[in-house]
């Protein structure tokens, strides 16, 4: 395993005898993504968003990788002194979650994963590595680069999640937040399986019914490798369940926390 990176984080709602629930954001993400669902939470929960390595303000890597991903949340969590967590994740943070409960089981309370299983994915996102890596950010203005995203990237809400990621670096200097160029060098890893170990952890897979990144097909795989696990359908939701369904996604993590 490589060096832990030291993730960036926001807490929120931090209060002695509080589960902590921790979220993590998916591919191209941050935990910008989970603002207003972990305010609301933090009402009654001790709630972190964190930014995974190579997203949002956390460290720039030389390997991502879920076991990577996976010890640096672990190394979080301890240097928090925390336990019994509910731990979130979309996507590649659902991931990311299912591995550390693999290895860590222990300090869980419950899983939940938004709208990813733990087989490998198919690369449907070549297009938004090639837009993110032929974007020409020595221009000073926003505009041509919107322009460049969109020319790309046909899907308008798929274009304005990316444009969250880029910053003023300086006053002068455009910059992409995520590691463009680590993700792309290591996309293969993180479109992997999970791997082959039983997670027997409480996990509740939330699935957006218009999403095929949790299939028909692999809900025998879901309940042979995670058995204490349950699948709940929001029809209407695609890929961005959280987003397109964010009530229902804060009544289930709070059913189970």
């Amino acid at each position: 395993m490589s060096e832990i990176a030291a993730l960036h984080y926001r807490r929120l709602g931090e209060g002695a005898g509080r589960t902590p629930v921790v979220i993590l954001h998916g591919l191209f993400g941050s935990s910008d993504n989970w603002g207003s669902i972990g305010t609301e939470l933090s009402k009654d929960f001790d709630v972190l968003l964190v930014d995974q390595r190579d997203h949002g303000r956390s460290p720039h890597t030389t390997h991502i990788s879920y076991p990577n991903m996976a010890g640096d949340v672990h190394a979080l969590i301890v240097a928090l002194g925390l336990n019994n967590v509910v731990l979130v994740g979309h996507s590649m943070g659902g991931k990311t979650a299912m591995v550390f409960a693999q290895r860590w089981p222990d300090l869980l309370k419950h899983l939940v994963v938004l709208d990813i299983s733990p087989r490998e994915h198919e690369d449907n996102h070549a297009h938004i590595v090639d837009a993110l890596r032929t974007a020409d950010l020595s221009t000073n203005n926003r505009k041509d680069v919107e322009a460049h995203i969109k020319a790309h990237i046909k899907e308008p809400g798929v274009v304005q999640f990316i444009l969250k990621n880029l910053h003023w670096k300086t006053p002068e200097q455009l910059a992409w937040r995520m590691n463009v160029e680590g993700l792309s060098r290591d996309l293969e890893h993180i479109l992997a399986s999970i791997g082959p170990e039983t997670v027997r952890v409480p996990t509740l897979f939330i699935r957006g019914g218009q999403s095929d990144y949790i299939t028909r097909e692999d809900i025998p795989q879901i309940k042979e490798q995670f058995p204490n696990s349950r699948i709940e359908t929001i029809d209407y939701a695609g890929h961005w369940v959280h987003a397109q369904a964010p009530q229902e996604v804060m009544e289930f993590i709070r059913s189970v926390s």
